[in-house]
């Protein structure tokens, strides 16, 4: 088999997972497989080195469809490979194992976990506040179906995160992991999400000093968007997982019978209009609905000036789409490379901030190793390493503690 690049591999091991070798030693070298959030870092953190970057993975590692992986871990005189057994000899790609942060294992102030307030995702942290989605305990349940957040929450993690925890947290975090990014998301919290993230922010912005993320249900009224926006979130992440209506009323049961999707694109319009081009994402995920209907939402997306988040289906244990199969790599590869194209075309910055690799995703800017050599991507690229630099003391600013 001809070789994959980093991106071609990064979306194979999302598609196929990866089997553990008997030769690896994870319980020292690697990070805790945590259940978490929605699920999707319950996987092995790993990295690919790449060309100008390092691209950060989860692969998934307990679900089924990885069992039967061609992929197999395996460790070599230190060193951490992945091998492709489906040739002899076998292909063999390089990667590396993160540790496990060392304030996971401590308490805050308060005697808390901190690895049950918040968990490295790649580079962030990430942290679920609020109660449990409330769309679990509806009767009949009207939670995603492929989501894993009742069944962690209060479980793997804090039930509801004290702020005094979530700023020791981020404190440690940033002191020694480097973090500079931390992103709250919450489930449906009786209508209250954007009020419910609100104290969190406050906290962060002006004791921490960090870049925030919020994805949060919309809202209908488009101030409080106005509101987080003065207390200096910087970005927001709309999470409406489909383009195709049906496939949205049938996978997101609650999303669809309690707002819609016009609710999440009005939202993402105005954040959009208000905070400027590549400050917001689109969340959508792959492998599920028609690909000609994920196309067209990442085209959407782009259009409004956002930049596509796009997940690669993965069916978690424990939840009501576990046996469902995982996408073809073949069909997530046109997928990935049309959202750094359609990037490209729209002119959108993206990998503008440092130390931001998200490892649930393919990031657009990872994606750029799918799409072939052109004048137009050697421009877009150059560009992009341009901004990146005149943005340094930029968001040195905004990672500074400051009043709001």
């Amino acid at each position: 088999m001809k070789p994959l690049n980093p991106a071609e591999l990064e979306i194979d091991l999302f598609c196929k997972g990866l089997r553990i070798g008997p030769s690896c030693s994870l319980d020292a070298d690697g990070r805790l497989l945590t259940k978490v959030r929605a699920g999707l870092g319950s996987g092995l953190e790993l990295t690919i080195p790449a060309k100008g970057k390092t691209i950060w993975v989860n692969a998934p590692v307990e679900e089924s469809f990885a069992l039967r992986s061609p992929y197999c871990l395996v460790r070599e005189s230190g060193a951490y490979y992945v091998r492709d057994e489906r040739d002899s000899p076998s292909l063999r790609y390089a990667v590396g194992i993160p540790q496990n942060p060392g304030w996971y294992g401590r308490t805050t102030s308060r005697g808390t976990l901190m690895g049950k307030v918040g968990v490295l995702q790649g580079t962030y942290l990430g942290i679920y506040v609020g109660r449990t989605c409330r769309f679990w305990s509806a009767s009949p349940p009207l939670n995603c179906k492929f989501c894993a957040t009742g069944l962690n929450v209060g479980v793997t993690e804090e039930a509801e995160k004290n702020v005094e925890d979530v700023v020791e947290t981020a404190l440690a975090a940033k002191a020694e992991s480097g973090v500079t990014f931390v992103h709250f998301n919450s489930g449906d919290q009786a209508g209250g999400g954007l009020d419910t993230v609100a104290p969190y922010v406050k906290a962060v912005k002006e004791r921490v000093g960090a870049l925030v993320g919020v994805q949060v249900l919309p809202s209908r009224d488009l101030g409080l968007y106005d509101r987080l926006i003065d207390l200096g979130v910087d970005h927001f992440s709309f999470c409406y997982e489909f383009q195709n209506p049906e496939f949205f009323a049938e996978v997101c049961p609650g999303k669809a019978q309690t707002l819609g999707q016009s609710v999440f694109f009005d939202a993402m319009a105005h954040c959009a209009k208000k905070m400027g081009k590549g400050r917001n994402s689109g969340e959508i995920i792959a492998g599920l609905e028609p690909i000609e209907d994920t196309l067209a939402a990442i085209d959407f997306i782009t259009d409004l000036g956002c930049f596509p988040t796009v997940c690669i289906f993965r069916p978690i244990k424990g939840t009501a789409m576990e046996d469902h199969p995982s996408p073809r790599y073949e069909d997530m590869v046109v997928v990935m490379r049309r959202v750094f194209e359609a990037c490209m075309k729209k002119g959108i910055p993206v990998g503008m901030a440092p130390n931001i690799e998200v490892s649930l995703i393919v990031n657009p800017d990872d994606a750029r190793y799918l799409a072939p050599a052109s004048l137009r991507k050697l421009l877009y690229v150059a560009r992009l390493k341009f901004l990146k630099t005149l943005a340094r003391p930029v968001f040195a600013r905004k990672m500074r503690p400051a009043a709001v």
